[in-house]
């Protein structure tokens, strides 16, 4: 059965545009999300006591999500560089790290002139579906949505990248290989756009190879030459294995596709933004730099 819009697609594009400056969420599907038969419970903070902080100072992790969102972060406007990024926090597909890979984020790269869009994606896994599958159709739909509306909102709609962490890396990796078509029936125009991300950032990706099969490329991530130019960032000590990392670069190298790989001895996982006394907490300037030499943004003067 096709899935059909509940509003008029005037009405969710009017929408989409006011939140823009607001910052305020904007739903992602303007019905019931494909896909969803099983209610959860409500969307919380599951964050405990006994879970781990970071630098200091407690992370939000956001469960139950049912009803995935948007939210546009515009860069102040005399230092807007046009670009944009799309950002998927981490969780393991269990949770939504919303300020330490999220909101944190999408702040930093308004300071940098950079647009920012904060997904939030739904969580847990759903049963029976592959870990990935609905959030694949949350970022299919995020990407088609900004660029459809990118002329409006004074964005470039071919510089529009992708920044994941950990499952979030995954996901962002995830729709830079699947493109071409949806995941989910068409609802609207913001459908027949590309979807695919003209470059991608994954920092401490997770799942991206197959321990078990010598390190084999995930079969969810199709390399090709038209993959994005990718930037990536892992640690020796992170317990998702560097391995991960590595051989998805080797994977880009082996296609053609433009790629850059910052390899640390010491950081772990989990540390977003946040200084924890390791150099890798350098990344962000890092990725600046690459957009630039890329052609992504302008250089700094």
């Amino acid at each position: 059965m096709k899935f059909r819009t509940l509003l008029p697609l005037a009405c969710v594009l009017t929408a989409f545009v006011a939140s823009a400056s607001a910052a305020t969420p904007t739903r992602l599907w303007p019905a019931t999300a494909p896909g969803e038969t099983t209610p959860l419970p409500a969307e919380a903070d599951v964050t405990k006591p006994s879970d781990n902080i970071v630098a200091g100072r407690p992370v939000i992790r956001l469960g139950n999500v049912s009803d995935p969102t948007l939210t546009i972060y515009q860069a102040p406007a005399d230092k807007n560089t046009g670009a944009t990024i799309v950002v998927f926090p981490g969780g393991g597909y269990h949770i939504v790290a919303l300020d330490l890979e999220g909101t944190e984020v999408c702040e930093w790269l308004n300071e940098r002139g950079i647009n920012a869009v904060l997904v939030k994606y739904r969580v847990p896994r759903r049963e029976g579906r592959a870990k990935h599958a609905a959030p694949l159709q949350d970022a299919q739909r995020a990407i088609g949505l900004v660029r459809q509306q990118a002329p409006a909102l004074g964005l470039d709609p071919n510089r529009i990248g992708v920044l994941g962490f950990s499952a979030g890396g995954h996901l962002a990796a995830t729709v830079s290989n699947n493109y071409g078509r949806r995941t989910y029936p068409e609802i609207d125009d913001a459908d027949r756009v590309s979807c695919r991300p003209d470059f991608t950032v994954l920092i401490y990706p997770a799942y991206l190879t197959d321990p078990e099969k010598n390190d084999t490329i995930a079969p969810e991530l199709p390399l090709s030459a038209d993959t994005p130019p990718t930037f990536l960032v892992m640690t020796q000590d992170d317990p998702v294995r560097a391995e991960n990392a590595v051989h998805y670069y080797l994977g880009l190298k082996r296609v053609g596709v433009p790629a850059e790989l910052h390899l640390y001895p010491k950081g772990g996982h989990g540390y977003g933004l946040r200084r924890t006394g390791n150099s890798v907490a350098d990344w962000p300037e890092l990725v600046v730099r690459w957009m630039a030499a890329s052609g992504w943004i302008q250089p700094s003067r």
